[in-house]
């Protein structure tokens, strides 16, 4: 790592969210009322990007957006977070967007995303914006875009020495190649047990997964474990992290998103990582006492009080 790097780069996908709420989801041919509904601004990479910006990290986010309505609600979120979007604009393709269904009594969440010209981010997309990444102390990314540029990204923030964290999210299947590459391996623990073929019902399952993505070649297994809070497994140690509550859960969409974003922040600021992990939970535990992604993602004076709190 050099000393000019800093900041957070996240390359990932922006959807507008539409977000329907109700007791229950329908069945196929059936139409049920719904109790609410919210448009905002979503999309893992870019609730991340948010996520760490409000967190206190200067944020550099990549991507492709259509050049329409919801590409004109993506640029003027990113522009009143402070974040410097580093997006192609197309002419063929629209911007992303995800159907979320949010159970109005638990906030349990189902998600369906079309990333649209995110889609569409292919390596060479990635290698125009290589300066960037190489600038960044952390570099992030996921699975939302094609893994061949998510592949790229981590490449290239690997030869720099930049700290790389993988969000291997949603659970699709990527190249053993992506292990070597990652610093942090970030799953939850549905993702988790898409890898390792179990699942994390236990603490001692959890640190079996956390081993067998280390043998694969990762530095880290950083596990999101929902309630239980996440564990942060290495070959030098396995930390477990409770969840950090800030109230009524409400909605859990995004959580993950806020937990990422809020520890590339923390790790960005040199942050020790048990105590980056820490942070990411004080994160992601305000953000689901509120409704929608990155809207519900808090200021660094309210995760600094509430980890005061907490202490």
């Amino acid at each position: 790592m050099s000393a000019g790097q800093q900041g957070v780069c996240i390359l990932g996908i922006f959807v507008a969210d539409l977000a329907f709420m109700g007791d229950r989801m329908p069945k196929i041919g059936e139409t049920i009322a719904g109790s609410g509904f919210k448009m905002g601004p979503g999309g893992k990479g870019s609730n991340q990007s948010v996520a760490a910006a409000r967190a206190g990290a200067k944020v550099t986010f990549i991507s492709k957006i259509g050049r329409d309505t919801f590409g004109d609600v993506a640029q003027k979120t990113w522009s009143a977070e402070g974040i410097n979007a580093q997006v192609g604009i197309s002419d063929q393709d629209p911007t992303g967007v995800a159907f979320i269904y949010v159970n109005d009594k638990t906030g349990e969440n189902a998600i369906i995303v079309y990333p649209g010209a995110a889609g569409t981010l292919s390596p060479a997309d990635v290698d125009a914006h290589a300066a960037s990444i190489r600038g960044a102390k952390v570099f992030v990314t996921q699975l939302e875009q094609p893994v061949a540029a998510a592949q790229r990204g981590l490449e290239i923030a690997r030869a720099a020495g930049v700290t790389t964290i993988f969000n291997p999210a949603p659970a699709e299947r990527f190249p053993d190649a992506f292990y070597p590459l990652c610093d942090y391996i970030a799953p939850n623990e549905s993702e988790a047990a898409a890898i390792v073929g179990f699942q994390l019902d236990s603490m001692e399952a959890a640190r079996r997964a956390g081993d067998a993505i280390l043998a694969k070649g990762a530095k880290n297994a950083l596990i999101t474990l929902g309630e239980r809070g996440a564990l942060l497994h290495s070959k030098s140690g396995s930390v477990h992290v409770p969840a950090v509550s800030a109230g009524s859960v409400i909605d859990t969409a995004g959580a993950g998103d806020a937990f990422v974003g809020g520890f590339a922040a923390a790790i960005a600021n040199a942050v020790a990582p048990a105590e980056a992990v820490r942070f990411g939970c004080t994160v992601a535990g305000i953000s689901v006492t509120r409704r929608g992604t990155a809207p519900a993602m808090p200021s660094r004076a309210e995760i600094d009080a509430l980890l005061a709190k907490v202490a």
